[in-house]
């Protein structure tokens, strides 16, 4: 600062000497201060100024989250979609010919697909949260996450929202399961006299496995969105996805 001073007082005392200097000497001074406004730096990356980007970005993230969302809850949004759809847990899916074979293929089948139904159902209770994530986004955080890779956004909001989302979801999940009969479903398999000797020493935690499987397909979603906006020119259906995508 006290440079910043001295370089107006030689200027202010010698206009005709430095007055050529002057409009340099005032980009260094711009250069040295930065511009600042409501506590952030005023820039441009690109063209683009620091609130166009932050702008940008929420309003794609915005629209990758509203898009996952509905996906995942929809009716088979997770039975029917094989990225995401949930599996037997390994060590049935270890059994499952003998499970088959011994007349339980139903009991299985039953099982696999409500534990599908309980994560569409919780999916829809994801939105709040993410929204408030992407809301919570600082001029910090724009710049590394606008010019990081196809899916840099959802690996931020992966690891920042996984465990208060893996809590929201937890009871939620717990709810749904006994809705949709995932419970019954799991112990009328696992209780069978033939197959409890195949699965002795295992044990499930049923809403810890069904949530985990929900939220890492809600992201994988999420992640697929966010790629489109980022690479496809006709996924950016607004003026300002356009421009902050576009050059």
């Amino acid at each position: 600062m006290r440079q910043i001073l001295i370089l107006f007082s030689l200027l202010a005392l010698a206009p005709s000497v430095y007055g050529g200097f002057w409009d340099s000497a005032l980009e260094t001074v711009r250069d040295i201060t930065g511009p600042k406004e409501a506590g952030k730096t005023v820039g441009k990356q690109d063209g683009l100024t620091d609130q166009e980007i932050l702008t940008g970005l929420r309003e794609a993230l915005n629209l990758g989250v509203q898009r996952a969302v509905e996906r995942a809850s929809a009716s088979g949004g997770f039975m029917d979609n094989p990225v995401i759809h949930i599996p037997l847990p390994g060590y049935l899916q270890n059994v499952a010919g003998t499970l088959r074979g011994f007349g339980l293929g139903s009991q299985a089948d039953a099982f696999e697909q409500t534990m599908n139904q309980a994560a569409e159902k919780a999916s829809g209770e994801a939105l709040p949260v993410l929204a408030q994530a992407v809301k919570d986004l600082t001029f910090e955080d724009v710049s590394r996450l606008w010019k990081g890779g196809d899916t840099a956004a959802t690996d931020y909001f992966r690891e920042k929202t996984w465990q208060p989302l893996s809590e929201r979801f937890r009871p939620i999940v717990h709810a749904t399961s006994q809705t949709v009969g995932v419970t019954q479903s799991y112990q009328s398999l696992v209780d069978h006299a033939a197959v409890r000797p195949l699965i002795a020493g295992t044990d499930l935690d049923l809403d810890h496995y069904v949530t985990g499987k929900a939220l890492n397909g809600l992201f994988t979603l999420l992640a697929e969105e966010e790629k489109k906006i980022r690479t496809d020119p006709v996924a950016r259906t607004t003026d300002i996805l356009k421009k902050v995508f576009g050059l």
